[in-house]
């Protein structure tokens, strides 16, 4: 089965891989880490503003696929500091509304270019 590929404007890739990919209904955001479009640089401040540039970042990705939040099925959240779980978690509290998305946090060692935070998702169209 092809997939289609999304490139969204104001989003930066790092590397040789799509903003988004869909197959079979279902579009699989890459990962997203606070990069300010801009600058090409990390987001300044702390968790929480690198939380909303990730999720900014994000909304372009999804804009370009023709989808929004309310579309996400399931998030993959990786943290460099599990302490940063509270100002992440009080971020995703307000892009998302109940029924939420499926999520998984994941405590890592570092990120690219030293994120704080990456986002990844999955939304369903239809």
């Amino acid at each position: 089965m092809p997939r289609k590929a999304y490139a969204a404007p104001g989003a930066v890739a790092i590397g040789p891989y799509s903003h988004a990919v869909e197959s079979e209904g279902l579009v699989y955001l890459s990962g997203q880490t606070p990069l300010d479009p801009a600058t090409g640089r990390l987001a300044e401040g702390g968790a929480a503003e690198q939380t909303e540039r990730a999720f900014a970042n994000l909304g372009k990705v999804l804009e370009a696929a023709g989808l929004g939040f309310d579309d996400v099925v399931k998030v993959n959240v990786f943290l460099t500091d599990m302490r940063d779980f509270a100002a992440m978690n009080e971020v995703y509290a307000r892009r998302f509304a109940a029924p939420y998305p499926a999520r998984t946090t994941i405590g890592v060692r570092e990120l690219p270019l030293g994120a704080s935070v990456e986002i990844e998702m999955i939304a369903r169209r239809g």
